[in-house]
C-alpha cells in the first residue's frame, strides 16, 4: 500500500510540474509573445524568431505530452484500478470533464499549433513566409487553448472538493459549467486584451 501511494504521488507530481511548465508557456506566448511578435519588424524576427521559438515549442509541446501521459496514468490508477471511479462518481467526473478539455488542448498542440509553427519558423528562416493563413490558424488554436486553460484548471480541481457532492449534469452542474466558463472567458479576455498594452518602462 505505502508503494503504491509513493507511486501515485510521484505521478501526480510530474504531472503538476509538466502542467505547470505546459501552460505557463501558454500564457506565456499568448499574453507575451504575441503583443511582441506584433512590433518587430522582419529584420529582427529573422534573428529572433528562429532563436526563441523553436526552444519555446520544444518545452511547450513535451510539457503537453507528459502532462497528457501522466493524468492518464494517474486516472487509471487512482480511479479505475484504485476504485475511486466507483466510490466517489461525483468527484470522477468533473475530473473527466477537466481531462477533456486538456485532451482537446494537448490536440491542438500536437496536431495544429506545432505544425503551423514549424512552418512558420520555417518561412522566417528562408526569407519565404508562410502563407498568411497560417499564422491566423496557430494564434486561433493558441487563442482557444488559452480561453479552455482556466475553466480545464478549475475543473481539475473543483471535483475533489465542492464537486464531490454535485452531479455533473445535474441542474447545479450544468450553471457551475457555465459559470466557470464564462468567469474563465472573462478573466481570459481581459488579460489578452490589457497584453499589449503592458508598459515596458522599468
Amino acid at each position: 500500500m505505502e508503494e503504491k501511494a509513493l507511486l501515485l504521488f510521484a505521478i501526480r507530481w510530474v504531472h503538476y510540474f509538466a502542467g505547470v511548465c505546459w501552460i505557463g508557456l501558454l500564457y506565456f506566448l499568448n499574453l507575451v509573445n504575441v503583443p511582441l511578435q506584433g512590433k518587430l519588424d522582419a529584420a529582427t524576427k529573422k534573428v529572433l524568431v528562429p532563436e526563441l521559438m523553436p526552444r519555446v515549442l520544444f518545452w511547450f509541446r513535451w510539457a503537453a505530452m507528459v502532462t497528457l501521459l501522466s493524468g492518464l496514468t494517474y486516472y487509471a490508477l487512482f480511479f479505475e484500478m484504485g476504485g475511486m471511479r466507483a466510490a466517489s462518481p461525483n468527484w470522477s467526473a468533473w475530473i473527466l470533464f477537466g481531462m477533456l478539455l486538456g485532451t482537446i488542448m494537448w490536440f491542438n498542440v500536437w496536431f495544429i499549433i506545432w505544425p503551423s509553427q514549424r512552418k512558420i519558423i520555417n518561412g522566417v528562416k528562408s526569407g519565404n513566409p508562410a502563407d498568411p493563413s497560417i499564422p491566423k490558424k496557430a494564434l486561433l488554436f493558441s487563442r482557444i487553448n488559452t480561453f479552455l486553460s482556466v475553466p480545464m484548471l478549475f475543473f481539475m480541481g473543483y471535483g475533489r472538493h465542492a464537486g464531490a457532492s454535485v452531479e455533473f449534469l445535474s441542474g447545479t452542474g450544468v450553471l457551475i459549467i457555465i459559470g466557470a466558463g464564462a468567469i474563465g472567458a472573462g478573466i481570459v479576455f481581459l488579460a489578452i486584451k490589457s497584453s499589449s498594452t503592458i508598459s515596458t518602462e522599468v
